[in-house]
């Protein structure tokens, strides 16, 4: 069976050689993807041959480390929450709440790295008793549609016992309340791209870049302004063509890097709640 793959998937098999379109199966194509996070879409074509678009795995994830509190009968329910990458990075972020909220009853983290059918989950209830605390917080976050968040939440006790049912609930709605106010943003392949503008077309430049969920990420002035930004890679396409329209086919953006970015998402929530 011989494969004729588009040129429209994300996945880099140059960087990847042996992994070849030639030399592999379908069956085995998909494994491999599954495995490397990849999202594979298949259509048949004439004469046995199939034509595959990969793409990327993506899904929401903190934009950045969000804190919100509840009390519960006395008690005060801190809840701070965190993107993180790696198993490690997680460990850092729950020794660090725990080290400024030292004098605090509980420290209760809970976190996932990944998402979906790849993902480490882990939670403890820091001596609440046995699953009360942990296991209700790592079951908000499996419900959430998030992944690589940690949470840690924070529990000064009040001088009332909540019992079992009322601990499941206090942490389950700290966390609920911390998702709540959480900005999300995702983890994209972008273009980092530069381009020189006149002042002229300065502000109507900067709107554009706006306008096609761009970030400027630095000016400089001189004869012309050269603009440093990014883009996801697959929104820059329409911005290259938005901005030689706007110019006339006088300025082109050129691309000086690709890599991996965090991008907020516009519908994310408030981002005043740290």
């Amino acid at each position: 069976m011989s494969l004729l793959l588009t040129q429209t998937y994300l996945c880099d098999w140059s960087k990847r050689p042996n992994l070849t379109h030639n030399s592999r199966s379908l069956p085995d194509i998909l494994a491999i993807a599954h495995k490397l996070g990849q999202t594979m879409r298949v259509f048949s074509l004439a004469n046995g041959r199939y034509n595959i678009l990969m793409t990327q795995n993506r899904y929401p994830i903190p934009a950045r480390e969000t804190r919100t509190e509840i009390q519960v009968a006395n008690s005060r329910f801190i809840a701070t929450a965190a993107p993180v990458f790696s198993v490690e990075e997680a460990r850092a972020f729950i020794a660090r709440i725990r080290q400024e909220f030292s004098d605090a009853t509980h420290n209760v983290p809970a976190y996932l790295i990944g998402h979906g059918s790849s993902v480490i989950a882990h939670c403890n209830d820091d001596g609440e008793p046995s699953g009360t605390a942990g296991r209700p917080m790592l079951a908000v976050l499996q419900g959430s549609g998030l992944g690589d968040i940690a949470v840690v939440v924070t529990r000064y006790f009040g001088g009332t016992k909540l019992g079992t049912g009322g601990l499941v609930r206090a942490y389950s709605d700290a966390v609920k309340a911390v998702l709540a106010v959480l900005p999300l943003a995702e983890k994209v392949s972008v273009h980092v791209v530069m381009m020189a503008t006149p002042y002229a077309l300065l502000e109507r430049v900067r709107l554009l870049i706006q306008a096609h969920n761009g970030r400027i990420l630095d000016e400089t002035f001189a004869a012309d302004v050269t603009i440093t930004a990014q883009f996801a890679t697959t929104r820059f396409p329409a911005f290259q063509n938005a901005l030689r329209e706007l110019s006339h086919g006088q300025l082109a953006a050129e691309i000086i890097e690709t890599t991996e970015a965090i991008m907020p998402l516009s519908s994310s929530a408030p981002t005043d709640n740290q």
